[in-house]
């Protein structure tokens, strides 16, 4: 039997975009993404906000072998019962219930899920959390966020709960990260484990389903840092369920 390479589901950004000669909607998505999946052995479908599949996400889902949600816009307050805080920006309702739908039925389906950034808050407020709408405010410091529009000279540390996922994932239980956000979690979902904290600040980074088999989520971006070991973990777990299936 030939081999395959998994296939990763990243749902897209719906922004803003000039290329050219054109101003026009986009549907996006880093390419840092893709090139660390393509690293890892595996290839990237991309997956732009879709109203028929939000309504029934099983036919994308039979599609892919893993789902990944990437970075991005601030979601929505009221999807966690909040007014929304001057400083929250970049609403896209259609993304927002596309990747919620998305990520429930791939948990429905035990699919071997990776939540990024914007993704792990995403997971937290599927499960009934909520979130910190604006960090400063409680941390008095831009820590997570020092530099806008880079990684570099956002690295901070985070020290991960012996035996986690989280820890698995990362190949340490104290790892160097590469953060970019200015929201993060407060009230824990239903469900979740924190398996991840700053460091500096005990934020949580890490958080995890423990009733799934490999449903993470990460604050930082490993996809911005080519020395990290989570995404190549994400794939291998993708890679052997499909080689047991195949059996």
């Amino acid at each position: 039997m030939t081999s395959r390479r998994p296939i990763i589901g990243i749902p897209t950004a719906l922004e803003q975009a000039r290329y050219g000669v054109w101003d026009a909607p986009c549907a996006l998505l880093q390419f840092s993404y893709v090139t660390a999946v393509q690293r890892a052995g595996a290839m990237v479908v991309m997956l732009p906000p879709d109203a028929e599949l939000a309504a029934d996400p099983s036919e994308a889902l039979e599609l892919i072998d893993g789902l990944i949600l990437a970075g991005g816009c601030d979601v929505d307050p009221a999807r966690y019962g909040q007014d929304r805080h001057p400083e929250t920006d970049g609403l896209v309702p259609a993304r927002d219930q596309f990747e919620l739908a998305l990520l429930e039925r791939a948990i429905d389906l035990d699919m071997p899920t990776l939540c990024v950034c914007r993704g792990m808050q995403v997971l937290n407020i599927l499960r009934g959390g909520t979130l910190i709408q604006h960090l400063p405010d409680v941390l008095h410091s831009d820590e997570h966020r020092r530099h806008a529009g880079t990684f570099e000279g956002n690295e901070h540390d985070v020290r991960l709960e012996p035996g986690s996922l989280a820890a698995r994932a990362a190949g340490a239980e104290l790892t160097m990260t590469r953060s970019h956000h200015h929201q993060g979690i407060d009230t824990l979902g239903d469900g979740l484990v924190a398996t991840g904290r700053a460091t500096s600040d005990g934020l949580v980074e890490a958080i995890e389903l423990p009733s799934s088999s490999f449903v993470l989520g990460v604050q930082w971006h490993p996809e911005a840092d080519p020395q990290s070991a989570v995404i190549a973990t994400f794939v291998q777990e993708v890679r052997q369920r499909i080689s047991v299936a195949s059996w």
